[in-house]
């Protein structure tokens, strides 16, 4: 049967790319579309994650501590390729259960960053599963009905993100130095972002640049900044990998880059976006 909470958090997610707000307000949300294990029918859940790197995320079958793993659980074991939503893309991605102490290290991980996953476990006799989704290769269907609106769906994706780890860091005391998760969080969204302007450079401003000569002067200020930006990102990127990072460092680092990426996408969204589609 429709879990009424859930479709009404799952019609706000894809109304908003992603954004919730209630229970879920400021947490990294995805829709998870499993196949039902005996009906062979698509049931779509919202869950909680965090970043895995190198195009993976983990989710948590907590169940908030209930004595049964949540049904989306035994579906991925009986049909391991599942749909991911994160607001702003789609993808395919196959679903891989973590053992013995792979999966304890990622659970620990996981209530360094939140306790309450350890207050969820001492609820209940089951093992918590932690499940990596693991993208499959393909190009992500971006969910925008123009590219116009999909350059602007990803910048707003990045704004949170960054929104998010700046949140993080701020409620990290600086006596227990930076979190394992919270690393990680940096260095995926220094790749995001790496990724992203790499694919402006080769692709889209070449083609803007073709069908729009007289936007020269933007695309190459918008390349200065791609400059300046990788610059910050590799400082980041050297701070968050030392072993010993100090949270305020990183927090000095996180906030230089914000600025300046701000600036950068307000630039982009009033010269070249609204050309976009022309």
């Amino acid at each position: 049967m429709p879990n009424d909470f859930n479709e009404q958090v799952i019609d706000e997610f894809r109304a908003n790319n992603g954004r919730v707000g209630g229970w879920f307000e400021g947490a990294r949300l995805v829709l998870l579309t499993t196949t039902g294990a005996r009906s062979g029918k698509p049931h779509t859940t919202p869950v909680g994650y965090y970043h895995d790197g190198d195009g993976r995320i983990l989710v948590i079958a907590s169940a908030a501590g209930a004595p049964r793993h949540p049904a989306w659980y035994h579906n991925l074991l009986a049909n391991p390729r599942v749909t991911v939503e994160s607001g702003v893309f789609t993808y395919e991605a196959d679903a891989t259960v973590l053992r013995g102490e792979e999966r304890d290290r990622a659970f620990a991980r996981a209530v360094e960053a939140d306790s309450g996953w350890a207050d969820y476990q001492a609820k209940t006799s089951r093992v918590i599963p932690v499940v990596v989704l693991t993208e499959v290769p393909g190009p992500p269907r971006v969910n925008a009905t123009s590219m116009s609106e999909g350059i602007k769906v990803v910048h707003d994706m990045f704004r949170r993100e960054l929104g998010l780890i700046r949140k993080e860091i701020a409620e990290t005391g600086t006596a227990t130095g930076l979190g394992t998760q919270l690393r990680i969080n940096c260095l995926t969204v220094c790749q995001g972002l790496h990724n992203h302007h790499t694919g402006e450079d080769t692709m889209l401003f070449p083609m803007v640049a073709d069908r729009h000569p007289e936007l020269a002067p933007v695309l190459d200020r918008l390349k200065r900044e791609h400059e300046r930006i990788a610059a910050i990102l590799a400082d980041l990127k050297a701070v968050v990998s030392d072993a010993g990072a100090d949270p305020e460092h990183v927090r000095s680092e996180v906030e230089r880059l914000t600025d300046e990426l701000e600036a950068h996408l307000v630039y982009e969204e009033e010269h070249l976006v609204p050309m976009l589609d022309v």
